[in-house]
């Protein structure tokens, strides 16, 4: 399995419409076991994305897909860098 852990930053006041828009581009995504958005509760202007693949090929792969492409479209004006990000390899636990 393949993991991934990152900070998404955001204009401020845009947290909440990025998050729908991150929701609404994760439909059918081959591999994707799971992918939580999260918001990050001492920074209001963030966003923690964390991820769990089949692996990595098809976590890489995902970016080409219509529905990644659309979210990217919407949501890269609203994001103004990234904070950590952290690769990790799941090894199991509940819902995986």
């Amino acid at each position: 399995m393949y993991g991934l852990i990152g900070q998404i930053l955001c204009v401020e006041g845009k947290r909440s419409e990025l998050a729908t828009i991150l929701l609404n581009g994760i439909a059918d995504m081959p591999g994707c076991i799971s992918y939580i958005i999260a918001e990050d509760k001492t920074e209001e202007n963030a966003l923690w994305v964390s991820e769990v693949w089949t692996d990595e090929t098809h976590h890489k792969a995902s970016i080409n897909l219509p529905s990644v492409q659309a979210a990217i479209k919407l949501g890269r004006p609203l994001i103004t860098g990234f904070g950590e990000r952290f690769e990790t390899c799941p090894i199991g636990g509940k819902g995986l």
